[in-house]
């Protein structure tokens, strides 16, 4: 019988050093092995049972509940976030999504948006379409995740259509931090967007 390959044993503890719901992809693990060694580990590591693939390359740690007797379905967000770094991408929530996540809206997207300096790609995770938007490089990076987010959920909503309760929601949102932050780092977004985050930020100046 052939010798168990040490590095299989280092994906595994890895893994299961996880939190259940992360996701992953070969590309995550190519400190410990090279691509073809960690993809055969991963296939045969979900073969057991461990883990499951979500779309071609990406896999998640599922969470088994014992009241349903069954796994829980993928987290959207993190199976994103294993997409852009298997691809080396800068990714934000935008639209509807930027909008759930920051509780602007209750209303869950019925596809998950993110903004991308990589290019435009479709994926349906289970039923939910998972969606890449590019936009220019200079318009993410360098940028904070929430600065993006709260650029993104204002132009989601439109010009001139801000509400005083979402204003007051943005408020709540952020941190004197993220204020800071935000105020700093947006002030080469749109005008009309900068006007309304400094409303958000209670009409301060960095």
């Amino acid at each position: 019988m052939s010798e168990r390959p040490k590095y299989q044993s280092q994906i595994e503890e890895r893994i299961m050093s996880y939190p259940y719901g992360t996701a992953f992809s070969a590309s995550d693990f190519l400190d410990i092995a090279d691509a073809n060694s960690v993809s055969q580990a991963l296939f045969r590591i979900e073969k057991v049972g461990v883990i499951r693939r979500v779309i071609n390359g990406v896999y998640d740690k599922p969470a088994y509940s014992e009241l349903i007797h069954e796994f829980g379905v993928p987290r959207i967000d993190k199976i994103a976030e294993a997409l852009a770094r298997k691809f080396n991408w800068n990714i934000a929530p935008s639209g509807d999504t930027a909008l759930n996540i920051l509780r602007i809206s209750a209303q869950v997207p019925n596809e998950w948006e993110y903004v991308s300096d990589g290019p435009y790609r479709d994926y349906v995770i289970g039923k939910t379409p998972l969606r890449f938007k590019h936009i220019m490089p200079r318009e993410i990076n360098g940028y904070s995740q929430i600065t993006i987010m709260i650029i993104q959920s204002i132009r989601a909503i439109g010009r001139g259509n801000m509400t005083q309760e979402q204003m007051n929601r943005f408020s709540s949102a952020i941190t004197p931090v993220d204020r800071e932050t935000i105020l700093k780092e947006a002030r080469t977004a749109s005008g009309w967007i900068y006007k309304e985050i400094k409303n958000i930020c209670g009409g301060k100046t960095a």
